[in-house]
């Protein structure tokens, strides 16, 4: 991994600044058959529209987007959404943890997923939940902690349609 990888929330206006670069994550994500909401074809203006989305989830503080660069360059993401319930201001959701293909396997997820678990802790978050599709980034969660609460078969599909499983993940934040 490249030293000048960076780690860092983004505020709305910069995730709206961004767009195309979180874009060509998403996009390069889902054509290397990431399991990630979206169906191929993925076109650049749905993908666009999602970063949006985003964008106004921020502005609203629903979420936080933390984001890895690579000389300035986005090449991976993960959100924290806080957007719970009355009865649940503890915990949050994790989602959308994107690494582009390039830099895959080079510690930019564990990086990521890091500066998650810090933000939920400093945002007084203790229990974290997220899901993935079965046999994709379940090491990586294992490794950072997280326990298994349970597979669904046939959860979702993938960006081709087939069917896949998703595990369940749940973690502790003290």
């Amino acid at each position: 991994m490249n030293a000048d990888i960076a780690v860092r929330s983004l505020g709305a206006a910069k995730v709206e600044a961004r767009i195309g670069e979180l874009t060509r994550v998403l996009l390069d994500c889902v054509e290397g058959g990431a399991s990630v909401s979206f169906m191929r074809p993925l076109e650049r203006s749905a993908a666009d529209a999602f970063w949006r989305g985003v964008a106004a989830a921020v502005a609203r503080g629903e979420r936080t987007l933390i984001v890895a660069e690579d000389e300035g360059v986005i090449v991976g993401t993960v959100q924290l959404i806080t957007d719970m319930p009355p009865n649940q201001p503890h915990r949050a959701d994790v989602a959308k943890l994107l690494v582009h293909r390039r830099t895959r396997g080079s510690g930019v997820g564990r990086r990521l997923m890091e500066a998650l678990h810090e933000t939920a802790r400093l945002q007084g978050r203790t229990l974290l939940v997220l899901d993935t599709a079965s046999a994709t980034a379940e090491r990586l969660y294992e490794r950072l902690g997280w326990q298994r609460a349970g597979v669904v078969p046939d959860y979702a599909l993938l960006p081709d349609g087939g069917l896949c499983a998703t595990t369940f993940f749940y973690k502790r934040i003290a």
